[in-house]
C-alpha cells in the first residue's frame, strides 16, 4: 500500500498504512517530531496502536517536517495523511507557514517515486530518533502559536481561541535533544501520568527509563496538584477517561486491543457453535518429565516448564487426529484442512489478551520448540510483538492455571478449528495401583468449532493430549 503522496514538488505527504493485515485504523500514541524538526530516511516519526499491537513508524524520505495533521491519542483510518514534510527547504515557492489558514497552491506534477526501496514498517526495531530543531526565525513564535490554533480548529482537536500577542524574541536555536529511551508499556504509563518523559531521570541499564522512574516522576506531580488548583490556570488538558458520580465510576474509551479482543470474542462466540469438553488428569509422571529435562544438558539455554509438554502432547494429538486442525470457509462454503500447526499461545499483557502463535510448530524438535516459547513469551510481555506475529494461527493454548483456576471454557480464536485450556497443577487425593495417593493433578478443556469438528474427533484430541501427560512415554511411542 503506498503510503506517501505529493501536494507540490516541495512538500511530500505520508499517510497512516495498514501495519497489520487489513486493519483500517490506528490510534496514535506518540509523536516523535514537531514543525520545523529534521528527518531523515527511516527516522522513527510516530508511534501508533492497531487492534493487534503498537507500531512505531519511519518516514521513508528526508525533510523537515512541515504539519502534523492529527493530535496523539486521536484514531486515525488506514490512508489518512497524519504528516507533511519539506524536502527542499529554503526554496522561494513555500507556501504559508504549516498549520496556518488554507492557501491555494499551484499543483505541479507527482515527482517519481525512488525506485529499488520500500518503505520499511517494523515494531521497534527502527534506529533512535536523530531528531533536529531548525533556528526559528524571530517572527515565527507569534505565526506558529497562531496557526496552531487554527489548526486545532481545523482538525477537530479544539477551538480556535483568541491567541495573545506574542513579543517576537531573538532567534534561538534550541540544542538538539535524543529521544528518551524507555519501552512502549513505559512510555503509555508516562502518557496516562501525564509525565514528559524528557524530564524523567532514567535508572536503567543504558539509560533507559523504567516504570519505577516514571512512579518516582509522578509522585511530586501529585502532591503538588492540591495547592495549585486553589489558582485559576489556563492550561490544555489531556484526554482522560470520564468520571461519573464523584468517581463512582469511570468511562474507558474502547479502542486499540481492547476492541479488538472484543470484536474477535463476539464474532466468535456468535459464529463458530462451541463445544467444550473436560478431563482431568494425574500429571505427576510429567512433572517427572520437566525436573529431569532442566537438568538435561540438550536444554541447556532455554525454559523447560509443564507448557512446554502440553504444548508437544497436544502436537501429537493433531498428528494422530489431523482433521481437527482446520477451518470453515463460509464465504466458499468449504473446510480447509491446514497440514502445518500454527500453535497460538494466549498471552497476558499490558496493551491487553493477545495471542501471538509459533509458525510451524509442528517441525519443532522440543528444544526448538522451548525456545520459540521463551522468545514468544519474552516478546509479548515487553510489548514488541508485530502484527505478523499474531496472524495465521491454526490451534491455541491458554494456560488459566497460572491463575490458580482449574479450568475454563475458552472461547475459539476467529478463524481457529480448537483451544485447549489448562488449569492449575494441584497436589490432590487420587487412586494410584489400587491405593488414595497424593498425586500432582490437572483439569484440561477443550473447545472446538461443532461445524468442524464432532464430539467423536474432539474427544480423541482431549484423550490423546491426557494419556500423554499421564504417560508422557508416549511422546515417544505415538510421534
Amino acid at each position: 500500500m503506498t503510503t506517501m503522496t505529493q501536494t507540490s514538488a516541495r512538500f511530500r505527504e505520508f499517510k497512516m498504512p495498514d501495519v497489520g493485515e487489513g486493519l483500517t485504523e490506528a490510534e496514535i500514541l506518540k509523536w516523535f517530531v514537531q514543525p520545523g524538526d529534521t528527518v531523515t530516511d527511516g527516522q522513527v516519526v510516530c508511534e501508533v496502536e492497531t487492534a493487534k499491537a503498537a507500531v512505531e513508524l519511519p518516514i521513508p524520505f528526508d525533510g523537515v517536517v512541515h504539519e502534523l495533521r492529527f493530535a496523539e491519542g486521536t484514531t486515525v483510518d488506514v490512508g489518512e495523511v497524519i504528516i507533511t514534510v519539506d524536502v527542499a527547504p529554503g526554496s522561494e515557492d513555500a507556501p504559508a507557514p504549516a498549520a496556518a489558514a488554507p492557501v491555494q497552491e499551484p499543483v505541479a506534477a507527482p515527482a517519481e517515486e525512488p525506485k529499488g526501496r520500500t518503505p520499511v514498517l517494523v515494531g521497534y526495531g527502527v534506529a533512535e530518533s536523530s531528531t533536529k530543531r531548525r533556528p526559528r526565525k524571530g517572527a515565527a513564535p507569534e505565526a506558529a502559536a497562531v496557526a496552531a490554533a487554527v489548526q486545532a480548529e481545523l482538525n477537530g482537536h479544539g477551538s480556535a481561541a483568541p491567541v495573545a500577542p506574542v513579543v517576537p524574541q531573538a532567534p534561538v536555536e534550541a540544542p538538539p535533544v535524543g529521544r528518551p529511551l524507555a519501552k512502549p508499556p513505559v512510555r503509555k504509563l508516562a502518557k496516562d501520568l501525564g509525565i514528559d518523559l524528557a524530564a524523567v531521570v532514567p535508572t536503567g541499564k543504558d539509560g533507559i527509563i523504567t516504570r519505577e522512574d516514571v512512579h518516582a516522576a509522578a509522585a511530586p506531580v501529585a502532591a503538588a496538584v492540591a495547592p495549585e488548583a486553589a489558582e485559576p490556570v489556563a492550561v490544555s488538558v489531556p484526554e482522560t477517561p470520564a468520571t461519573v458520580g464523584s468517581a463512582r465510576e469511570t468511562r474507558i474509551p474502547v479502542k486499540g486491543v481492547r476492541k479488538a479482543i472484543a470484536q474477535a470474542m463476539v464474532g466468535s462466540a456468535f459464529t463458530a457453535p462451541h463445544v467444550t469438553e473436560f478431563v482431568t488428569v494425574d500429571v505427576t509422571r510429567t512433572m517427572k518429565l520437566v525436573a529431569e529435562l532442566k537438568e538435561d544438558k540438550e536444554m541447556a539455554g532455554v525454559r523447560v516448564n509443564p507448557l512446554l509438554i502440553i504444548a508437544k502432547a497436544l502436537l501429537v494429538a493433531i498428528k494422530r487426529n489431523p482433521e481437527v486442525n482446520a477451518a470453515w470457509d463460509e464465504a466458499n462454503q468449504e473446510i480447509v484442512q491446514k497440514h502445518y500447526v500454527n500453535l497460538g499461545i494466549a498471552a497476558a499483557t499490558p496493551r491487553g489478551l493477545i495471542v501471538p502463535n509459533i509458525k510451524d510448530a509442528h517441525d519443532k524438535t522440543l528444544p526448538q520448540l522451548a525456545a520459540a516459547l521463551g522468545e514468544l513469551v519474552a516478546t509479548a510481555r515487553d510489548g514488541k510483538t508485530s502484527p505478523a506475529a499474531m496472524a495465521g494461527g491454526t490451534v491455541t493454548i491458554t494456560n488459566v492455571g497460572v491463575f490458580g483456576v482449574d479450568t475454563g471454557t475458552p472461547i475459539l480464536n476467529p478463524g481457529e478449528s480448537a483451544i485447549l485450556a489448562v488449569g492449575a497443577i494441584k497436589l490432590q487425593p487420587w487412586v494410584h495401583k489400587g491405593k488414595v495417593k497424593p498425586r500432582q493433578v490437572t483439569t484440561l478443556a477443550l473447545s472446538f468449532d461443532h461445524r468442524l469438528v464432532d464430539g467423536e474427533l474432539g474427544s480423541k484430541v482431549l484423550a490423546d493430549v491426557a494419556a500423554i501427560l499421564e504417560q508422557p512415554k508416549r511422546l515417544i511411542t505415538w510421534a
